[in-house]
């Protein structure tokens, strides 16, 4: 049999039969005087093995260790298993995020979060221009930061989004968005920054700021006045904005 023969009788293409043969999954059979390969039954037999293994889910070279009996193919269809149950999981965790969005009324690109950080900004309530700053460097913390500083600081600021911390919090924003045009020196920077530490959650008084490159573009995200409030609240905590 040719090439195309053998391959049409196996259900896979010419070209899948000559990577098997680079591969080392299926040997080179005989060439006959005129050049050809000439194929056998037994080689529909180890294209038809190769197949079955690899719609399973086999790579090709776990596909070759199994036909070369250099793997137990019991210990490579377990960890084949394993691996499936935890795309499955994987999976049905998406699914259950993607519901929890599509239930909701509304859907912006930032709820897109873990559901903890979710419910904090579905708490923010304010919408000026420090606010939604504020949501926005809140929603990098699933990319961007450790994962335990991530939860210690997304559970601090959940315990304490009371209502009156809430309302406090909107103040503050407007207080910082009024400072947009104001000078670095203007006296109600010192007086901001200390109310911004006061309103702080305790756990999170003494974190330090953002380092290097990212910490000097997040103050180049604030005019003059209004970065200098984040130093001075840095200073402050203990960090070296």
């Amino acid at each position: 049999m040719r090439i195309g023969e053998v391959a049409a009788l196996a259900g896979v293409s010419p070209r899948a039969v000559r990577h098997y043969h680079q591969r080392g999954l299926l040997p080179e059979p005989a060439r006959l005087a005129n050049g050809y390969r000439e194929y056998t039954l037994r080689d529909v037999v180890v294209l038809a093995r190769i197949r079955r293994l690899t719609e399973l889910g086999l790579s090709l070279d776990e596909t070759r260790d199994a036909l070369g009996d250099t793997r137990d193919l019991h210990e490579i269809l377990v960890e084949l298993d394993n691996d499936l149950a935890r795309q499955e999981a994987r999976l049905r965790a998406r699914r259950t995020t993607l519901a929890g969005l599509i239930s909701r009324t509304t859907t912006d690109v930032d709820d897109t979060v873990a559901p903890d950080l979710r419910e904090l900004l579905d708490n923010l309530n304010g919408h000026g221009k420090s606010a939604v700053r504020e949501r926005e460097l809140l929603a990098l913390l699933d990319t961007v930061a450790e994962p335990a500083e991530r939860d210690r600081v997304v559970t601090a600021m959940r315990a304490a989004a009371t209502p009156d911390a809430l309302a406090r919090n909107a103040a503050l924003h407007q207080r910082l968005d009024d400072l947009a045009d104001a000078d670095p020196a203007d006296p109600r920077v010192p007086v901001l920054a200390a109310d911004l530490v006061d309103a702080m959650p305790e756990e999170l008084r003494h974190m330090t700021g953002a380092p290097g490159e990212f910490g000097d573009a997040v103050l180049a995200t604030f005019s003059p006045a209004q970065a200098e409030v984040i130093r001075q609240t840095m200073r402050l905590m203990g960090g070296d904005a």
